[in-house]
């Protein structure tokens, strides 16, 4: 679910593929914003547990550092990014500046957010 105020709380659901490309899975969920503490103005939001184990377990093309590709939805505003394995379980989502600034979005502010995992479908 989708919301304009970026509040979007919820599990997974199916989702169709579209022409060469497609989205495998779509998750909602709510969580804070945090820097990363080894580089400044690097911010995410951790993909929440349950999410990240269904995630993990997809069969899907490998890519660097375990990345997955995703389409992401805050409000409304999206963008393609890839999120990446942390070392507690879950995946780690970056946030553009340019959404942090646009939405007003600080560090530990609960934001929502929609991923589409995206899958490449072979001829």
């Amino acid at each position: 679910m989708r919301t304009e105020a970026g509040i979007s709380i919820g599990g997974a659901s199916r989702a169709s593929t579209v022409e060469g490309r497609g989205v495998a899975d779509s998750y909602s969920f709510t969580a804070p914003l945090w820097e990363w503490p080894s580089r400044a103005n690097w911010f995410f939001v951790s993909v929440p547990k349950e999410h990240s184990e269904d995630i993990a377990d997809r069969p899907l093309p490998p890519r660097g550092f375990g990345s997955v590709r995703v389409r992401v939805h805050v409000g409304a505003t999206s963008w393609t990014t890839s999120i990446f394995p942390d070392s507690d379980g879950t995946y780690s989502l970056p946030i553009k500046s340019q959404v942090r600034r646009k939405r007003g979005i600080e560090p530990g502010e609960e934001i929502g957010a929609e991923l589409d995992v995206q899958i490449e479908l072979l001829d």
